[in-house]
């Protein structure tokens, strides 16, 4: 079901349940001495504070039900997870035991779960696998509410009756783009289980890699896994990227997840994004040709055969996936499959005009349909992309909506399933924040806040409709998220935001939400998890422009934080900030040549994020980073992109527009500054732009290679000035960019600046060829003028 059928009796006006929810200790529990109780992440639908306390040191025992494997396997997941996150160690015992799982059948739901603590000890019930590890997640919680790391722990009483509002609530990790190692994959299951999420969506196939062993078609791994990285000037590289996962590799990594009530949902893409597919099997494809699997992001021109030879493929692939996977779901694609190769091939239109179809998306339509019917004949049912609802939804078929809501609305309201999935709302490959230390990714930043304030339930559905919404996932697509590190910095600890919203029913609360989530950082970096501290880190904003701040000797500088958790305090001499030092209370004034360094303290005195500075030097105030740069007139960026695409290092990155190579710094102080030196990076053009290629502006060049152009302003993407009143552009100097087939990849130039009064923007344009490589300001340094 969409919605679980367990009523939430949210007790709002209890002051035991505010004070759980809350990390406030009762009245009761002050004055036993009891430690304050930890605040619970996602929050439980019901919980009310009881009498009675329970102590656990390492050596409290577990008793389960004799022959129940399900609540012995739990109780085993239990002992695992205090051991990292509290290091104490439980252990299980038949008799006289102080936590005790019971199988108790009068439990509704098939994830639904209770937890008594009384001063008789600790009871889990359940009726399901499911409500045994969610009721032992919640537990180990209350097992490690602080730093008290290693010590005993003393729980005060509490009753918990607890299920899920949403059935769905997942995760996508897109293996495709770039292959992550098992143990990686591993690490996030058991992560999203501490927090209740229990769906595992893999993005097992796409144009960049086929990552699924396929017995039948073993050239879909041999050939379509690997890949070689898009040059950036000179011969193209012959290193081959990627790797797959066997068979057996996937079972053992499903009966994982299954053991910690996680499903996982396989995505073989389809009828597009399938250029790995056809570099492995030309014959499946449409035209006959062979391309190399993709090393372009975007969208490629390769599709599936439709006659009988690519029906009868992917019936045979879909019959090992299904022996691999074991869950109601197969996730089929749909995404993006433009139809040019559809529509210039005779083949596909006399298949489609045989077939009485009148559109190439009613062929896809036909397509879904008829894997969907397959796969029903299995006794399973296909998901996709909400792209399959062109040319009509069959009926087989769920959606799972990103281009916004509104496939979710029409699919749910003609009687489908539907997960939300929007774009760019849960795509957690946006940035988190504007920083410059973010890895990279897509620049529409998503905050913390902004994915807990997404409710999954969207205006528009019929309320008789709304058992539809099967739930909502987050997804974090890899063409910019190379390694591990980066997929967990992208998905920790967003993912919590998701897990309560999908799980709880309770009233949003972001204050509440954002100091119940501290724990739950320390457990995740306790099991080894890479967790970004962005929405509690520091951020600087300078008031008025740098410019003002030499001229006047005057810096003023605003500090803040994106969740509403501690006090920043800082420091002026250099010296790393303690929960001692000075708390910001107003924006600071400080002499240019200080170095602010400051981060928020939670009210034990822990910093909740890593130190961040903020240099105030003549010299910083007169540098730019890509992320204090800003895009030309008219066009945008798009993506913060490495130096190079399959980069394993967190090193410098670049900001790009994909349609123009143009950047702006921002006011320069043309009276201060009377030079400037860019330092310049060269990296690959690897966008599959597909219809949109012709929106790419070409600029005339007047040397081989191209130019950078250093102008007093810019034009527009029409090429008039960006104002009718604005002064024309005037170049201040021009540098003729070297052979790409022979020059670095770094390069810095360097010229004189006109003294003018006052501040005035200067662009920073290339006009190297579009079907060459990129080009992009790694850091522009203006220097004082003698």
């Amino acid at each position: 079901m969409a919605r679980s059928a367990y009523t939430l009796r949210w007790a709002i006006g209890t002051v035991g349940m505010m004070s759980a929810v809350l990390g406030i200790p009762s009245a009761s529990a002050q004055s036993a001495g009891v430690a304050k109780p930890l605040p619970l992440l996602p929050l439980p639908a019901t919980i009310t504070t009881t009498p009675g306390v329970v102590r656990v040191v390492t050596g409290t025992t577990i008793a389960v039900p004799p022959g129940d494997a399900e609540a012995a396997s739990a109780a085993q997941l239990l002992i695992a997870r205090v051991t990292t996150t509290r290091g104490i160690t439980l252990q299980v015992a038949n008799a006289d035991a102080t936590i005790r799982f019971v199988r108790d059948r009068t439990i509704t739901g098939p994830e639904a779960y209770r937890l008594d603590v009384t001063g008789g000890g600790i009871r889990i019930a359940a009726a399901s696998r499911s409500g045994f590890v969610y009721g032992a997640m919640t537990l180990a919680q209350l097992l490690s509410p602080d730093q008290a790391f290693g010590k005993p722990v003393t729980v005060a009483g509490v009753s918990i009756s607890d299920a899920p509002r949403f059935a769905w609530r997942g995760l996508m990790v897109d293996v495709a783009r770039h292959f992550q190692p098992l143990p990686a994959l591993y690490q996030i299951v058991e992560q999203m289980a501490a927090v209740k999420l229990n769906t595992l969506h893999l993005h097992l196939t796409d144009d960049q890699g086929w990552r699924f062993e396929v017995k039948r078609y073993p050239k879909l791994t041999e050939i379509g896994a690997y890949r070689t990285p898009p040059s950036t000037g000179g011969a193209a590289p012959t290193t081959r990227v990627g790797g797959f996962y066997t068979q057996t590799q996937l079972r053992a990594l499903m009966r994982y997840a299954a053991e910690r009530g996680i499903t996982i949902v396989p995505e073989i893409d389809l009828p597009g994004h399938a250029q790995a597919l056809v570099a492995a099997y030309p014959e499946l494809g449409v035209l006959g040709d062979r391309p190399a699997v993709s090393h372009d992001w975007g969208i490629n021109p390769y599709l599936l055969n439709p006659g009988p030879k690519g029906v009868a493929f992917v019936e045979a692939v879909l019959d090992e996936l299904i022996s691999v996977f074991p869950g109601s779901y197969v996730h089929l694609g749909g995404d993006e499959a433009i139809k040019d190769q559809w529509q210039r091939s005779p083949q596909v239109q006399a298949q489609m005009a045989s077939l009485n179809i009148k559109t190439e998306n009613g062929l896809q339509s036909w397509l879904i349909d008829t894997f969907g019917r397959y796969l029903a004949s299995k006794g399973r049912r296909l998901i996709g992309w909400d792209e399959i609802l062109e040319g009509g939804l069959p009926p087989s078929a769920s959606v799972m909506s990103w281009r916004g809501e509104k496939g979710a609305v029409d699919a749910a309201n003609a009687g489908h399933d539907v997960v939300l999935s929007p774009d760019p709302m849960l795509y957690l490959d946006n940035l988190q924040s504007d920083r410059a230390d973010e890895p990279p990714g897509r620049l529409k930043v998503q905050t913390l806040a902004a994915i807990y304030a997404y409710d999954p339930m969207p205006k528009g559905i019929d309320p008789a409709r709304a058992k539809h919404v099967l739930g909502a996932q987050a997804n974090a697509w890899s063409e910019y998220l190379v390694t591990p590190y980066q997929v967990q910095h992208a998905l920790f600890p967003r993912a919590a935001a998701l897990a309560e919203t999908t799980w709880s029913s309770a009233p949003r609360d972001f204050s509440s939400f954002s100091k119940r989530l501290a724990p739950q950082v320390a457990r995740w970096r306790r099991g080894g998890i890479e967790v970004a501290d962005s929405a509690f880190a520091v951020g600087y904003t300078l008031q008025g422009s740098r410019g003002d701040a030499l001229r006047t000797g005057k810096v003023t500088v605003t500090l803040a934080t994106q969740v509403p958790v501690g006090t920043i305090r800082y420091t002026l001499d250099g010296s790393a900030p303690t929960a001692r030092s000075a708390a910001y209370a107003t924006p600071l004034i400080v002499a240019p040549g200080v170095t602010i360094k400051a981060a928020a303290f939670d009210a034990e005195g822990i910093a909740t994020a890593k130190v961040r500075d903020f240099a105030t030097s003549r010299t910083a105030l007169l540098s730019r980073t890509p992320s204090d740069l800003v895009a030309c007139p008219g066009r945008s960026f798009g993506l913060r992109m490495p130096m190079t695409a399959d980069a394993e290092t967190n090193g410098p990155t670049v900001h790009i527009g994909v349609f123009d190579t143009c950047s702006v710094y921002p006011a320069a102080p043309l009276d201060v500054a009377g030079g400037f030196t860019v330092d310049v990076a060269r990296i690959a053009r690897n966008f599959g732009l597909a219809h949109d290629t012709a929106d790419v502006r070409q600029h005339f060049r007047v040397t081989p290679y191209g130019e950078l152009l250093v102008s007093l302003g810019c034009r527009d993407t029409s090429g008039r000035a960006p104002g009718k009143d604005a002064p024309p552009t005037k170049v201040l100097a021009s540098f003729p960019l070297p052979d790409p087939a022979t020059a670095p990849t770094r390069m810095t130039f360097s010229a004189t600046l006109p003294r003018m009064t006052g501040d005035h923007d200067l662009c920073f344009q290339f006009t190297s060829p579009a079907e060459g490589p990129n080009y992009a300001p790694l850091s522009v340094q203006l220097t004082e003028r003698r």
